[in-house]
Order: structure tokens, then sequence, then C-alpha cells
């Protein structure tokens, strides 16, 4: 019914051993190169950065979100955005009632520089997964060029 894969040894070494590796490897064989964290740093989420002119827009793809575990924080000129999905199973699951589960649980996060962003007039919204951020640029100042005199 389900394919399995017997481990590979590539070598006997255990200073060779990479258990992220190892992990990346499991998962695209489950998933391909479309499984969520393929691409990206365990507890990670996919993002888009646009360039619109005077604007940017950020997507994060966070599937199987509530809108109320996406957190979106800024301090200074970093901003993070965190999600956390907790595990609904009851107790009768983990007792083997489950033949596969590959939902994944837990706590994923991402940092961004928005020093060229007024964050005062960011907006956000969360619809079918993904997450829009529309991020105006700051007034680019051009200071003007002046020559101090010696005394």
């Amino acid at each position: 019914m389900f394919e399995l894969r017997p481990f590979e040894r590539r070598n006997n070494h255990i200073a060779s051993y990479d258990p992220f590796r190892e992990m990346e490897n499991l998962e695209r064989a489950f998933f391909g190169d479309r499984g969520f964290f393929s691409g990206s740093a365990l507890g990670e989420f996919r993002t888009d950065i646009q360039d619109k002119g005077d604007s940017y827009l950020l997507e994060a793809d966070l599937p199987g979100f509530k809108k109320d575990d996406i957190h979106i924080d800024l301090d200074g000129d970093t901003m993070t955005i965190s999600a956390e999905r907790h595990s609904e199973h009851e107790e009768k699951d983990k007792s083997g009632n489950y033949m596969r589960c590959e939902r994944s649980y837990g706590s994923y996060q991402r940092s961004f520089d928005i020093s060229a962003v007024n964050a005062d007039a960011m907006t956000a919204e969360y619809t079918d997964g993904v997450l829009k951020l529309t991020m105006p640029k700051k007034e680019m100042t051009v200071s003007s060029a002046k020559r101090l005199e010696i005394r």
C-alpha cells in the first residue's frame, strides 16, 4: 500500500552522519520537491517578496493555520512572522489508529529586515493559507550636498 524505502548507508564513518540531511532526504522521498520545508530550513516557511514600485508585497505560504495562530512582531528594523500549529490528536489516536500521519505541528518563524519600509503604514491579510503583507516604502530623502569651511 505504501512505498517503504530502505535507509541508505553512504559511509560507515559516524563523522559524516548529518541528521538534518537525512531528514531532508526522508521528506523528499515522501513528498518529492513539493514538501512544506523543501528549499528552506526546518521551522521556516516559503515567502515571495515583490517590488511594486512604491511598496513591497510579501506573500507567505502558511496553509492550515488559523489567523489567530499567526503573529507579526515589529522590533526596530526587524519584522518577525511566526505561526504555531498545535496537535489536535486525541489520546486514542496516539495508540495507533493512524496508518500514516503527515501533517506537521510545531512553530515556524522568519525574520525580515524592514529598514526601508514605513512600518506604520503596513497592512496584512490572510486568505486561503497565504499571508499577504503590503509594505509601503519609506520616503527617500535626498541629502543636499554642502561644503564645510575650514577655519
